[in-house]
């Protein structure tokens, strides 16, 4: 509003306080809104912020997480329960729940990912290849059919089969043989892919001889009539195939089931040697440690203190 004042002709003009004090409202709004628009990005950024802190503490605190599944290391409380499971199954031939552990420890303690090979499908099929979880394991059995029944079953199961061309009774012949061709054929460090010694296992999958192997388990084929297959290729080639390593570590875990079994006793002793034998339970499961060879270091020895085992037939 405006008040005019004539005096000689002169106007003066008077501004209304009125419209002062509206001009320093305005001014006061846009000072309010400024202040509130800065306090609410303040708050956002602070809370961005926070959110950030969290999900990256987060993140840190499960690193010891995300390194065991990347280690493929199963929690205890599994391998307790698979391992309790498999030892109280109703079959007759299982293993006992002390020679389960043994090979489960060992299992535990491999570098990941572990390569653990198993001559013979057994009750502890499923139970080895759960406990190798992330891991590689194959497993060999001389019933072709049988291995191709589990694989259809188990699609998660790696199983070839293989022809074992031994028996049971030529046990000591072939032990005598594998003793006079050492420095040839029935050398403990070879490539078996080309081996012509008739223990040497050389029909695998090409791959398998490639592989160096943590964990071997002989636990088959069958061997307890004088017709049978026996294990002792399987020994000789369990024995063969950790000397002939190339990387990883230096020794190879090899188990032995049904040790007291003299097929197993005497192929153990004389392709494993004595002075690798860690232990055996009650004379069922002995577990060697068999270190890996340069070819031409005494290549033609399998043990270092060898001692006739094998009878004279």
């Amino acid at each position: 509003m405006k008040n005019t004042i004539n005096n000689g002709g002169t106007k003066l003009i008077l501004l209304h306080p009125y419209i002062q004090k509206q001009g320093g409202s305005t001014r006061l709004y846009w000072l309010i809104a400024t202040v509130s628009v800065f306090t609410i990005a303040s708050l956002l950024t602070f809370i961005y912020t926070r959110e950030s802190f969290i999900t990256t503490t987060k993140s840190t605190t499960s690193t010891p997480f995300t390194t065991a599944v990347n280690r493929h290391i199963l929690p205890k409380s599994v391998t307790k329960a698979l391992m309790h499971y498999a030892a109280n199954t109703n079959s007759s031939d299982h293993m006992s729940h002390t020679d389960i552990k043994q090979i489960s420890d060992v299992i535990r303690q491999c570098p990941s990912p572990c390569n653990f090979l198993v001559f013979g499908l057994t009750p502890e099929t499923l139970l080895w290849n759960a406990l190798n979880h992330g891991g590689r394991t194959v497993f060999i059995d001389e019933n072709r059919y049988y291995a191709a029944y589990i694989e259809e079953k188990h699609p998660e199961i790696e199983a070839y089969d293989v022809q074992y061309t031994t028996k049971i009774s030529e046990l000591h012949e072939l032990v005598t043989m594998v003793r006079e061709q050492a420095r040839n054929e029935c050398r403990p460090v070879q490539n078996l892919l080309f081996s012509e010694c008739k223990l040497g296992l050389n029909d695998l999958p090409n791959q398998l001889y490639e592989l160096d192997w943590d964990i071997i388990l002989v636990d088959g084929p069958r061997g307890y009539w004088p017709e049978g297959p026996g294990r002792m290729s399987a020994i000789f080639t369990a024995g063969v195939l950790a000397r002939s390593k190339k990387c990883g570590n230096r020794k190879t875990h090899v188990f032995v089931h049904d040790y007291k079994r003299e097929v197993e006793r005497v192929s153990s002793e004389e392709f494993l040697c004595k002075e690798n034998l860690v232990k055996s339970s009650k004379d069922l499961l002995a577990h060697y440690m068999v270190e890996r060879m340069v070819d031409d270091s005494n290549g033609h020895r399998f043990c270092r203190n060898h001692a006739v085992t094998a009878k004279e037939t």
